[in-house]
């Protein structure tokens, strides 16, 4: 009798264990390589902070972009705005539907208005020595450090188990 309730209380706790190792609970910002066959996931956690930004320097103008994002319900991802310096090559000039151009200390902001919602994007890491940054929560996280060169990676929100983030690399 003993040795059964043995046996009964040690798989409830098996069972326990599995759920909080294997259950995905952690919200997080993920960067998964793209065209690789078992690619890692880099990873961020993600506080209570819905505002995000990914700041870079345009390859030509050799200017910062800033583009600012939130987090929304189910994990989908809204741009809110885009601002920098120069016009033309890769930067837009007007304001299409749902959104508008403003000025703002010298520098272009393009906003949307609630039409830019995605529920992931690719982003490439270039090979140039110049600033990739994912900015979230006071933290600054220096993509071109953390992620492979010359590769493209999936960016989206999802909840990842224990085990998940053993398996991935926490981005610092």
């Amino acid at each position: 009798m003993q040795q059964r309730k043995f046996i009964i209380i040690l798989s409830l706790l098996s069972i326990c264990l599995c759920i909080v190792i294997f259950l995905p609970l952690q919200k997080v910002f993920t960067f998964t390589e793209t065209r690789i066959a078992h690619p890692k996931v880099h990873y961020i956690p993600i506080s209570t902070e819905h505002t995000f930004q990914i700041r870079y320097t345009h390859s030509i103008h050799k200017s910062d972009v800033l583009e600012s994002y939130q987090y929304i319900k189910g994990n989908r991802i809204e741009m809110l705005e885009m601002e920098y310096e120069d016009l033309a090559i890769g930067m837009p000039g007007y304001a299409e539907e749902n959104q508008t151009l403003i000025q703002r200390n010298g520098k272009y902001v393009l906003q949307f208005n609630n039409n830019a919602i995605l529920d992931n994007f690719t982003i490439y890491i270039g090979d140039l020595d110049l600033d990739l940054e994912f900015n979230y929560a006071d933290g600054e996280y220096d993509l071109k450090k953390d992620l492979r060169r010359g590769k493209s990676y999936l960016f989206e929100i999802k909840r990842l188990s224990l085990y998940e983030q053993w398996k991935g690399v926490r981005m610092k």
